[in-house]
């Protein structure tokens, strides 16, 4: 069945269920999908604290000599009470003691007799960090479905949270179909190839969170081809390239056919691509692409990466476009939806200027796509266009302001 690139995608997440459950330690959890709301354990900061190293006062005291006798540190319990014409040297992070009104930097103070000569202007709360102000006990501080990253782990420690429940990691196995191809660890004859699908597959998927299973790379043969797959079945989700199209050795539809495989699309109106299917054997989830190896990772970009964020638990599991503009005019063939690779470099789009389905080069170059829509045949400069990005961080080879 040929389907609309809407309509496969509505495919995927209708047939696709979201992983189990487990607790982790917040030190593994990096990477993982958070499988409940997180609230606040106690209040942020705990007590009303100095922001700075300097001086305990009163407001009135402004302009003062005021005497200095006690120093309050840094978790210390002092039970100190400051006093009118007093002031209680404080380090930063140091609680509060009853009477203050304000901090005053220690830079801003002058040495006198007995202690120090405040400033004449003096606010009430300045440079008091109170009591809840950062987080509230009780407040939603993480919501299920989101990724756990650095900064996510920060709120977590500061609650004195130590084990969380997360969703597991999909895990994919991967295999390729042909004979005439080789691992890169391999040596190859006049007539054969090297697999650049299934390593560039393997690295994609764990830069998106899986835990991967490389099978290895089938020959053309039904039997083959049947051992590879019986052999992927424990995972979630099975990826293969090639052997998918309408040669008389791709036997791949054929193989999964015998295992009951239900088949939710076998073709997809795109370019490159269009042999691509979707489908399910028991629990486990089936992509077949094409063998192609541009097609291959465009596709797995949109289609695989759709699968693995839906398998993940996660709240924002749909793929996401960046607003921006055609660097130059762009002309192409009208035909299906095209997937076109290019560099996007914080403000406008380049399209590679070279690409074919069949080349690799192209991925070493792009950093994203476009998505261009059926029966289109130019771009204009400056033509607002929607980037998809195929990397994590936009870097550049001269150093910019970031202001």
């Amino acid at each position: 069945m040929s389907v609309t690139i809407l309509q496969a995608l509505d495919l995927i997440y209708k047939n696709t269920k979201t992983k189990a459950l487990k607790i982790l330690p917040i030190e593994q959890a990096l990477g993982f999908i958070l499988a409940e709301d997180i609230y606040a354990t106690h209040n942020l900061p705990p007590f009303d604290n100095s922001a700075m190293d300097g001086y305990a006062v009163k407001v009135l005291d402004a302009g003062k000599c005021v005497k200095v006798k006690h120093t309050i540190f840094a978790g210390d319990n002092s039970s100190e009470v400051l006093a009118s014409n007093y002031a209680i040297k404080i380090m930063t992070g140091a609680r509060i003691p009853e009477g203050c009104e304000s901090i005053v930097a220690q830079e801003d103070t002058k040495d006198c007799a007995e202690g120090v000569i405040l400033p004449q202007n003096l606010s009430e709360g300045r440079h008091i960090r109170l009591c809840g102000e950062d987080i509230k006990k009780g407040n939603l501080l993480l919501q299920k479905g989101q990724k756990l990253q650095a900064h996510q782990i920060t709120l977590l420690a500061s609650q004195g949270i130590s084990h969380i429940k997360v969703h597991k990691k999909p895990r994919l196995a991967l295999f390729a179909s042909g004979n005439e191809l080789k691992m890169h660890f391999e040596q190859v004859k006049a007539h054969q190839l090297y697999n650049t699908n299934t390593p560039t597959l393997l690295a994609r998927a764990q830069e998106l969170g899986c835990e991967v299973e490389f099978i290895g790379t089938a020959e053309d043969t039904l039997d083959d081809l049947k051992e590879h797959i019986k052999s992927a079945l424990n995972c979630d989700l099975v990826v293969t390239s090639g052997g998918v199209s309408v040669g008389d050795a791709d036997f791949t539809r054929e193989a999964f056919s015998s295992f009951g495989m239900e088949t939710f699309f076998d073709k997809v109106e795109i370019k490159p691509g269009k042999p691509t299917a979707f489908g399910k054997i028991n629990n486990t989830l089936i992509l077949n692409l094409p063998g192609n190896p541009l097609a291959c990772a465009l596709n797995f970009e949109l289609f695989g990466q759709s699968i693995i964020l839906a398998l993940s638990g996660a709240s924002e599991k749909y793929v996401k476009g960046i607003d921006s503009k055609m660097k130059n005019e762009y002309r192409l063939k009208k035909s299906s939806i095209s997937l076109v690779p290019g560099i996007f470099d914080g403000s406008s789009f380049e399209p590679c200027e070279k690409f074919a389905p069949g080349m690799v080069s192209p991925l070493g170059i792009s950093n994203s796509y476009i998505m261009i829509d059926a029966g289109v045949d130019v771009l204009q400069k400056d033509e607002k266009v929607k980037v998809v990005p195929i990397r994590f961080s936009f870097t550049t080879d001269k150093q910019e302001s970031l202001l």
